[in-house]
């Protein structure tokens, strides 16, 4: 058996050999590099003004802001299949209101959503101890925060580590050929989480 090489491999060989010369490196940075490190800064300029060291929501403020490029872009401009693209997208977006939600501590107020407002409140202005019945509702509004938030950081961590794969794997294997090709089992299975299958 003869082996050859199409005339477009030999040009992939080349354009690597030529990316790894100076001249193009100089031309690379200036043409690419340079535009794209100013449009980051404009990108993320709200979230790097306002980044301090200090404490993790700048953190997930920074990681918010950079998936919404990612879905944006998988969405308009991906040239995935839409089904499983689309998955993704959800799943991104999903993580960014997650996200969104630590950032702007907003669990207390999910919390009185479903269990009414807080009691009280002004009670040291007005020289008032908060009554037992007021304490027992504060206490569950807290409690049910709590429960929220940490059911949403689990999920935010899900979504990103995303699926197991061997499932898949056991799936096809318990599956008899004839079903393989009648059904689309990986669009089946899976849910467009995993932050590391998040490119297009």
């Amino acid at each position: 058996m003869k082996i050859t090489f199409a005339d477009s491999f030999w040009k992939s060989v080349e354009t690597m050999r030529r990316h790894e010369t100076w001249w193009y490196k100089t031309y690379e940075l200036f043409r690419y590099k340079i535009p794209s490190f100013f449009r980051n800064l404009w990108y993320f300029r709200k979230e790097l003004w306002e980044f301090r060291g200090w404490d993790y929501g700048f953190n997930l403020r920074l990681l918010s802001r950079s998936l919404q490029k990612t879905a944006f872009v998988m969405e308009h401009h991906g040239n995935e299949v839409e089904i499983s693209r689309m998955k993704k997208v959800n799943k991104i977006k999903r993580s960014i209101e997650i996200l969104n939600s630590f950032t702007k501590s907003a669990y207390i107020e999910k919390a009185e959503k479903e269990l009414g407002g807080l009691k009280n409140l002004d009670g040291w202005k007005m020289d008032r101890e908060d009554t037992q019945e007021e304490r027992d509702h504060n206490g569950a509004v807290f409690e049910l925060a709590k429960k929220i938030e940490e059911s949403d950081w689990n999920e935010l961590w899900d979504i990103l580590r995303g699926q197991n794969h061997q499932e898949y794997l056991d799936l096809m294997n318990n599956l008899s050929d004839e079903e393989k090709e009648k059904r689309d089992v990986w669009n089946e299975w899976h849910d467009g989480s995993g932050m590391r299958g998040w490119w297009d």
